[in-house]
């Protein structure tokens, strides 16, 4: 899932995965939580840190107890550093990558990638003797 109240970011993003995963897009978090309750956990969450309703960091804080398996990842064209400000903020959101904008697509498919694999590793073992 991506959340960014910037069409064109949200165009861009679906381009650059809609090939390698089933991608939804959300215009702002209250969209995205309306998605998030159709379709349940997603195992990726990509979100703007600068929205109007709420930053990316509360947002993904807002989720973090409901999905806490989801990786979530945040965009954001502040400094890492500016971020840390509100390390407790950060902690709860529990952000596997921050991304500086503007974001080179082939590192953030290299980021998304890895995600899908740490999500992957953290879902319960199935097993086969059945």
């Amino acid at each position: 899932m991506v959340v960014d109240d910037e069409q064109a970011n949200l165009d861009l993003i679906y381009r650059t995965f809609r090939r390698h995963f089933p991608v939804f897009l959300a215009i702002s978090p209250a969209t995205a939580l309306e998605i998030l309750d159709t379709e349940g956990e997603m195992a990726i969450i990509i979100s703007d840190q600068s929205m109007p309703e709420m930053t990316g960091v509360e947002f993904l804080s807002k989720i973090s107890d409901r999905f806490p398996n989801t990786i979530r990842i945040l965009l954001t064209g502040y400094s890492e550093d500016t971020l840390e400000d509100d390390p407790d903020t950060i902690s709860a959101a529990q952000i596997y990558k921050c991304v500086t904008k503007p974001w080179n697509p082939e590192d953030l498919k290299t980021i998304v990638q890895q995600a899908a694999e740490v999500y992957q590793a953290s879902l319960p073992k199935r097993d086969n003797r059945e």
